[in-house]
């Protein structure tokens, strides 16, 4: 099950305009220094951080089953909804942020520190 972040504790930055984004294919932007990966999964949008917790290696370029991001190196599933892992060799979630388009722009919600 994947829960809802409260949205107040997080601030939005945009990134990318959402023309930019089409339904099937993924995005890679940096957010404060870390590579991040935008999914756009049948007009759903989701981010995760771009690395995997098993190894450190980027995540992003792994191949996609439903909501599953594969690992292109070992093998590690992420659902993509939440950082959740899902099958060795990880086995700590990765982070994953909430996102939204407001005015044709797609944001990014970062905890407010």
């Amino acid at each position: 099950m994947v829960t809802e972040p409260n949205l107040s504790s997080y601030e939005f930055i945009q990134v990318a305009e959402e023309a930019e984004l089409p339904p099937g294919q993924r995005l890679f932007i940096e957010l404060d220094g870390e590579p991040v990966v935008i999914f756009n999964i049948a007009g759903n949008l989701y981010a995760i951080a771009d690395v995997c917790s098993h190894d450190d290696g980027p995540v992003g370029e792994g191949e996609l089953a439903g909501f599953q991001i594969i690992c292109p190196r070992h093998g590690a599933r992420f659902d993509v909804r939440s950082g959740r892992v899902l099958s060795l060799p990880a086995v700590t979630d990765i982070p994953a942020y909430p996102v939204r388009v407001v005015n044709g722009w797609i944001e990014i919600g970062v905890p407010v520190r």
